[in-house]
């Protein structure tokens, strides 16, 4: 029976270890090969880290000096959509930790549908009525507060009728534009800029196939969003799937927006394997629809738009629940975060189911970090290891005869320990 121990939060598989060449074909292993390897740890060498060069206030000459990273400045999220919402107490605590313990971001359900099912009737505080993946919002903004947590919304409009519009929206584009700028008041004037970043339009790629819409309502949307919201809060656009490859209409769109005035701070990119077969062809060397090269040229693309790129839903389902299909999430799970993370110009990637079970209908439910009892899975572990290990810089230096040290680092805020010249420790905070 295979025995598991987490020791600093790295799985150890004591027996019966499925590693890559066990699960990964010879097809697959072929795209991601040793040479596009050690191409993604040169690119994370190169964009990741910042050299840093300190001189200590009195700093004992050969003093031994800690220098601990505290924090990441790069995004890794998950979506909170079932904050407070699982079975027992227990599983509602181990989802709030794990969550805290592993992102720096959530994504937060701000679906007007669901927000407001009765108008007036807002689904702000916790005692508001309960709907499956869309928590109260005011408890999941409190939480993510207390925690340290960077927030996004999700999203102020959706540009899918049937997933973004409450029921009693108006069939007249003028009564429904008004209704829209109300909304985007609405938010801005109860979360000001304690939800720092907005999607404010998502998914508009597709507007003359998704059903009554305001004329120009993404413009509009924006402008509302830019007049209401107060400075600092920073807007997403968020559309399109890595499997469509490079698409020079979404950059067209952004950059429309961006001539028109409009702030679009970073553009949002989606990549969701939901058919569990599909991860099974992709393991198998049967799909390359994910490649290596193509993720790479849609990354490239997205920089046309001249604003940062956030893979803002990231869904990787297992082919099953058994080890082997474990076993294949979390190969795909490091191979894809390990190249989102090369890009220089990525600044985030967010999760997008964190529980099995807790995707929208239709979608897998073996896509989880964590299994239906909230327990880490191995894709959890891998990326655990990658998060909060591999890509965070712990060292232990000397500080030569001028009291100074000289380092290479993950970028993020650092703890820097010494002692002084009378013997005293002493603990700086810096940020390279």
């Amino acid at each position: 029976m295979k025995k598991e121990f987490i020791v600093s939060g790295l799985l150890l598989l004591l027996s019966g270890t499925v590693t890559a060449q066990d699960v990964m074909s010879e097809g697959y292993r072929q795209l991601w090969n040793d040479s596009v390897q050690q191409a993604i740890d040169r690119h994370i060498e190169l964009y990741r880290k910042a050299d840093a060069e300190i001189v200590l206030p009195d700093a004992k000459p050969g003093s031994v000096v800690t220098v601990e990273q505290q924090t990441s400045d790069f995004l890794f999220g998950s979506n909170i959509f079932l904050f407070g919402q699982l079975d027992t107490p227990e599983k509602n605590r181990r989802y709030a930790d794990i969550f805290g313990q592993l992102f720096n971001q959530a994504t937060i359900a701000f679906y007007w549908k669901t927000l407001e099912p009765q108008k007036g009737l807002l689904r702000f505080t916790a005692d508001s009525p309960y709907e499956y993946r869309r928590p109260p919002t005011d408890p999941v903004v409190e939480f993510c507060r207390q925690r340290g947590i960077y927030m996004k919304g999700h999203a102020i409009i959706y540009g899918i009728r049937s997933w973004g519009h409450p029921t009693w929206m108006p069939e007249d584009r003028k009564a429904m534009e008004r209704e829209f700028e109300d909304h985007v008041r609405t938010l801005a004037d109860r979360y000001g800029n304690r939800v720092q970043n907005w999607d404010v339009v998502n998914e508009c790629y597709d507007q003359a196939n998704r059903g009554l819409m305001p004329d120009d309502y993404v413009y509009k949307t924006y402008r509302w969003a830019m007049k209401y919201f107060p400075q600092g809060v920073t807007f997403n656009t968020n559309e399109c799937d890595m499997h469509w490859g490079p698409s020079k209409r979404y950059v067209e769109i952004v950059r429309d927006l961006i001539d028109r005035g409009i702030q679009v701070d970073n553009c949002g990119v989606q990549m969701h394997i939901f058919n569990p077969e599909e991860a099974a062809q992709i393991a198998r060397g049967e799909n390359q629809s994910l490649s290596p090269r193509k993720l790479w040229a849609t990354l490239e693309c997205l920089k046309e738009t001249g604003r940062p790129t956030l893979i803002s839903e990231v869904t990787i389902s297992a082919p099953d629940d058994s080890e082997h299909g474990r076993a294949v999430q979390r190969e795909l799970t490091r191979d894809l975060y390990r190249l989102w993370f090369s890009h220089p110009n990525v600044r985030g990637i967010t999760w997008w189911n964190l529980i099995d079970g807790g995707a929208a209908p239709g979608e897998p439910s073996y896509s989880g970090l964590l299994d239906k009892d909230a327990n880490p899975k191995p894709s959890y572990h891998v990326l655990d290891s990658l998060i909060n290990h591999e890509w965070r810089t712990r060292l232990t230096l000397k500080a030569d005869k001028q009291g100074r040290i000289a380092f290479r680092g993950f970028q993020g805020k650092y703890k820097i320990t010494y002692k002084n010249r009378k013997g005293k420790t002493v603990t700086i905070d810096y940020e390279p």
